[in-house]
């Protein structure tokens, strides 16, 4: 049996850094699982080109990766402005909805493209500007603006992003842009969508109607980034069929202080669900310049991985930074290193719900005695020497089940005959995807899979695997186990 490997799994952003063809394959050889472009900065042709690219390099380097497509979602922005207004503390501006409304008392007005945002923000409430690092109070409301107060004082660029902490904002959850970005994914291929700004189970709900319209099999990512979604977050955890701590706009829409519990919390409940989770954000930053993380990053992914996220994601540092292959051999020898020290067993919130009740995600018995019987699986596994869990799958829900379990020191090799089912299980703490033939006789197939683990050097002499598959009998699935011991 190989003697170790990594868990916790990579994405990272695509960008000027790693879109060319040679670079995309350093860093799908350097061990990164999935790609996300991100529709903030990106149009159609690029995108086009850049998945082309992508599935040719993982062909070369034999690591068909998925791709992810983040949709920006819905925002507020300041309006354009040819030169930066500096604001200093004490300052008065009014924040104005109508361009052409008039200047009052001489304060600078500063138009933001929230029609309702004298409606919605209240009285003595914050606003936030470039992401929080310009902070304005609210003073004053009247009909057509916000007369503020700066509490925090910086340099007002052109179109800058606004955040409103506590405010429910009333902007659809996928705006034409987001269709137009999404039709142009399904047409390239895309295998998840991540949807900005969730606030509710219901936009999960709109996304997946329009993927539907569309065709797509593609899954979608909840992205959390206020407070209306950690308010919400059960129900969007079990709309959506992953979720991504966005920790960017969330750590200036909550509380700082309480930004590592949410994300502790969150990983839990993602996992009780048995759906992957990504933490992201800001994890090597610095390394968008420097060669070497800072020490509080390195602790930061460690914590992410021994909280047991299914995986940590790049942004800045490999798209535009200057050391991205760096970046990822950091985060690899990080995470591998944490994982050393977890101990042989399970890390399983679901099992004492499944023995007391029907489980978080299981509606029938039925459910339930599958579940048992791939934690059986994964647990005889672990209590022999060298032995590791063989799981065939059409859909790849045997797999995403295990690898929420986390089975510490238990590969979970996944087989399946779709490409698109071995990219998706790409993202599942644990899981090593391969491409095998369903042959007739399930047993061929099998045979078939163990020749791929010795031939790739997964599994030896001796070594125990416990396969989990099903044959249809008598016009039924039938679940099975086997104990099988490699020749």
């Amino acid at each position: 049996m190989r003697s170790s490997y990594r868990h916790t799994k990579i994405t990272f952003t695509l960008g000027p850094a790693t879109c060319e063809p040679d670079v995309l394959e350093e860093v799908i050889r350097s061990g990164a699982d999935v790609c996300r472009l991100n529709m903030a900065h990106a149009n159609h042709d690029w995108v086009r080109t850049m998945v082309t690219r992508v599935r040719e390099a993982g062909e070369k380097v034999g690591r068909d990766i998925p791709i992810m497509m983040d949709v920006k979602g819905p925002e507020i922005r300041t309006g354009a402005r040819e030169e930066p207004l500096p604001l200093k503390t004490g300052d008065i501006i009014d924040l104005i909805v109508d361009p052409a409304a008039p200047v009052q008392d001489n304060v600078p007005v500063v138009p933001v493209n929230y029609p309702l945002l004298v409606r919605d923000v209240p009285q003595g409430g914050v606003v936030l500007v470039d992401n929080g690092l310009i902070q304005l109070r609210v003073t004053q409301k009247s009909a057509d603006r916000l007369r503020c107060q700066v509490e925090q004082p910086g340099m007002l660029g052109s179109r800058r992003h606004i955040n409103l902490p506590g405010v429910r904002v009333a902007l659809p959850s996928l705006t034409d842009k987001d269709r137009a970005d999404v039709r142009c994914g399904v047409e390239c291929g895309i295998d998840f969508f991540a949807l900005s700004f969730v606030r509710e189970a219901g936009d999960i709900e709109i996304l997946r109607s329009f993927l539907s319209e569309l065709g797509s099999r593609a899954r979608i990512i909840a992205k959390i980034e206020d407070q209306s979604a950690i308010q919400n977050l059960k129900g969007i955890i079990d709309a959506a069929d992953a979720l991504m701590v966005a920790r960017g706009d969330l750590g200036i829409e909550v509380p700082y202080e309480t930004l590592p519990i949410i994300q502790k919390n969150a990983i839990q409940l993602a996992r009780n669900a048995w759906k992957p989770v990504i933490v992201a954000t800001h994890m090597l930053e610095s390394m968008i310049e420097n060669p070497v993380p800072t020490r509080a990053e390195v602790t930061d992914v460690s914590n992410a991985v021994l909280e047991l996220t299914d995986s940590v994601m790049l942004s800045g540092e490999t798209t535009t930074g200057k050391h991205p292959i760096t970046c990822i051999n950091v985060m690899d020898r990080i995470a591998t290193r944490m994982e050393s020290t977890l101990p042989i067993g399970f890390n399983d919130p679901v099992r004492p719900k499944l023995d007391a009740s029907l489980g978080a995600n299981a509606h029938t018995v039925y459910d339930v005695a599958k579940t048992k019987m791939l934690h059986a699986a994964a647990g005889l596994a672990l209590d022999l020497e060298n032995a590791a869990v063989v799981v065939f799958t059409r859909n790849g829900d045997f797999p995403r089940v295990l690898s929420a379990s986390r089975p510490y020191n238990c590969p979970i090799f996944a087989f399946t005959e779709d490409p698109v089912v071995l990219r998706r299980m790409r993202l599942c703490w644990g899981v090593v995807p391969f491409l095998v033939n369903f042959e007739d006789k399930s047993l061929d197939t099998i045979a078939h899979a163990i020749a791929a683990l010795k031939r790739e050097h997964w599994v030896g002499y001796g070594d125990h695997l416990i396969i989990v598959t099903n044959a249809i009998v008598d016009g039924q699935i039938v679940d099975s186990v086997h104990l099988h011991r490699v020749e």
